[in-house]
């Protein structure tokens, strides 16, 4: 494996972020403002950006590794052109290996009847073995409150007596040998990592305010391949979800039921794509060429939006469910934020609101400054989220931990990664 002093990049203070995503991958360099954040938005001051079509992904799982990687080479060299820097670490989103989350409580007793350090790293790494079953790595964990002794509220147990310490836990998991292959193909581009971050967890950050995410919220981002769902209560994160379900299976059932092309389906969808139609739809027609045929079809813009209501139908019904089936939909489940590139289909916050009967918003990014206005889009929620995630478990330290990142038993399932390629 490659090793590189990594040391030069970081006294610069810039953070590389990087989502490798099914239809586009995003990289942006921030220079970082250690100062307090204003408002709750992130510190810090974007000064490279790079963002390419995406090949050799798919549902966020890397299925062909040589064309990932030029992929993400062409990515984050722009990015560091603009930048003017060379990054050797970046901090990834990631969606694939069958993200899940669990709430759980581990316990500890204490030996000399008050709380020390020990014992809280203790419970921890109880925490940390019970999720880390099966071949299923951490992602992201966060402490959610202590109990003494079963009584509620402490939120630093430290040099206080009790006979017994819990710790409510809240843990984001994936599957292993996805991870691994995001980290043979960073090393492969000759990039450091510096942490993994679950995609729902970022683009939720990057779109809902600390105050949604105290009185509970639950953000959906639909992208091409798949679907993030996160849900917040009291600031925290107690619920990630990913569905293999995006806006390309519009495109494919688009293709699939005028018989045209990938290519003119997605350009289709793009032009006249809606969830909504009127009645004079049904009289207003578009052309599009056949797959492998000479001229053109003709089809209603009232055909093309019971396609795609279809599909967005279903999307829905898979979301309610795993709503449904996290437990959590009662504390979560009245504010929603709709954000990724596929939310900005016409029409499909009016269908979500309908089918989740709950007020239903789509939002973009506000970012760091310096942020590009192009890029202040649901599109690229995941990669400015990235920046709010880091922060996060800055501001936290303990409570907050992203996979790879620091020293502690996080940062050394970071190191395992790169040490067992």
């Amino acid at each position: 494996m490659l090793t590189r002093d990594r040391s030069k990049g970081r006294s610069r203070g810039v953070l590389g972020l990087l989502d490798i995503g099914t239809s586009k991958n995003a990289c942006l360099i921030v220079a970082l403002d250690r100062g307090a954040a204003v408002a709750g938005r992130p510190s810090g001051r974007v000064v490279g950006l790079g963002h390419k079509r995406s090949r050799g992904i798919k549902a966020g799982v890397i299925t062909d590794l040589e064309h990932a990687e030029q992929a993400v080479r062409a990515c984050v060299g722009d990015a560091e052109r603009m930048a003017g820097v060379t990054l050797d670490a970046v901090l990834v989103a990631v969606g694939c290996g069958r993200i899940r989350s669990q709430t759980f409580a581990a316990n500890a007793e204490i030996a000399n009847g008050i709380v020390a350090d020990a014992d809280i790293a203790r419970v921890l790494s109880g925490g940390h073995a019970y999720v880390e079953r099966d071949g299923r790595r951490l992602l992201h964990m966060n402490r959610i409150a202590f109990r003494l002794d079963g009584a509620p509220g402490a939120s630093n147990p430290r040099g206080m007596a009790a006979r017994r310490l819990t710790a409510d836990l809240t843990a984001v998991t994936a599957d292993e040998a996805p991870l691994r292959n995001i980290a043979v193909l960073l090393d492969r581009c000759f990039l450091g990592l510096d942490g993994f971050v679950a995609s729902p967890y970022a683009s939720a950050l990057a779109v809902t305010s600390a105050e949604e995410r105290r009185l509970g919220v639950t953000a959906i981002d639909i992208g091409a391949g798949t679907t993030k769902i996160g849900m917040f209560v009291d600031g925290h994160l107690i619920a990630a979800e990913v569905v293999p379900v995006g806006s390309d299976h519009i495109t494919y059932d688009i293709a699939r039921a005028l018989r045209t092309p990938l290519a003119e389906a997605e350009r289709i969808k793009a032009l006249y794509g809606t969830v909504l139609f009127a009645q004079s739809d049904e009289h207003e027609v578009f052309s599009y060429p056949l797959a492998d045929e000479e001229g053109y079809y003709q089809a209603t813009k009232a055909q093309l939006a019971r396609i795609v209501a279809q599909r967005a139908q279903s999307l829905f019904g898979l979301i309610e469910e795993r709503l449904d089936r996290s437990g959590m939909r009662h504390l979560a489940g009245r504010r929603f934020v709709l954000t990724g590139g596929g939310a900005e289909l016409v029409g499909l916050a009016e269908l979500a609101a309908n089918r989740l009967r709950e007020p239903v918003r789509v939002a973009g990014p506000s970012g760091p400054s310096g942020l590009p206005q192009a890029v202040r889009v649901p599109a690229f929620a995941t990669v400015v989220g990235l920046l709010q995630a880091a922060e996060e478990a800055e501001r936290a330290p303990g409570g907050q931990e992203l996979a790879g990142a620091g020293d502690g038993y996080l940062g050394r399932v970071g190191r395992w990664l790169m040490e067992g390629l």
